[in-house]
């Protein structure tokens, strides 16, 4: 199958969406290593054969996300929750979602040897530059005695902004997509999982998302076609 292909295609198909409410909803499957690794990930079974499954299928699903990365903390998923309306978080969604598709394309064509589209580019581009626009130059005093005053970046004046958490998450996958982490990027063996995840194992040969759920059911695959 040429994964490259069906991600790119994704964005032309219908989601099927989790229709729990906010209080009843799994929390995310980290496995990825990486916040930006863990959101194109967001989107289940993106290579099986029932289409995929759309986890961020509300704002409020996309706070629950920062909040478990620790990418935002409680106090100000709640300020966002509790300000944002409707209408801005709807667009607030919609963007995540087209830059989660834009990364998957980028992440599974690199993965599978093919150079990133113009088009995806430009997305993640104007993405990265906007996270970039909305960072201010804060002079930041020492938490504590071990550590020094210095100059360092904060939303600022931006942490109210619904579209906040697309901003972080643009930032996060640019400092991922910039640095040599982008050659430990890896996706699960696993062929209706493919989720992606930062191999971070002494000789770089992990496999699996996570060995415990599709680790363990290839080798039972396996076994039971030996014995069949």
């Amino acid at each position: 199958m040429d994964y490259f292909f069906v991600t790119y295609k994704i964005r032309f198909r219908g989601y099927r969406e989790m229709t729990k409410t906010d209080e009843t909803r799994p929390p995310f499957d980290l496995s990825g290593g990486h916040p930006a690794l863990d959101f194109v990930n967001s989107l289940d079974k993106r290579f099986g054969e029932g289409g995929p499954l759309e986890l961020l299928a509300s704002y409020a699903d996309l706070l629950r996300f920062m909040e478990q990365t620790k990418l935002l903390d409680a106090p100000q998923t709640r300020r966002l929750a509790k300000s944002t309306d409707a209408a801005a978080g709807a667009r607030a969604l919609r963007s995540a979602r087209e830059l989660r598709e834009a990364l998957a394309v980028v992440f599974y064509g690199t993965l599978n040897g093919r150079t990133p589209p113009p088009e995806e580019t430009r997305i993640l581009g104007r993405h990265f530059r906007a996270a970039a626009q909305h960072r201010e130059l804060h002079w930041q005093q020492a938490a504590n005695a071990h550590l020094e005053p210095r100059m360092g970046w904060e939303w600022g004046r931006f942490e109210g902004a619904a579209e906040l958490p697309v901003w972080i998450l643009s930032q996060t996958a640019a400092d991922l997509m910039t640095s040599d982490a982008m050659g430990q990027v890896r996706a699960c063996g696993a062929d209706t999982c493919r989720w992606l995840f930062l191999d971070t194992s002494k000789n770089h040969t992990r496999r699996w998302c996570n060995m415990k759920v599709c680790g363990n059911r290839m080798k039972a695959r396996r076994f039971h076609a030996r014995h069949a």
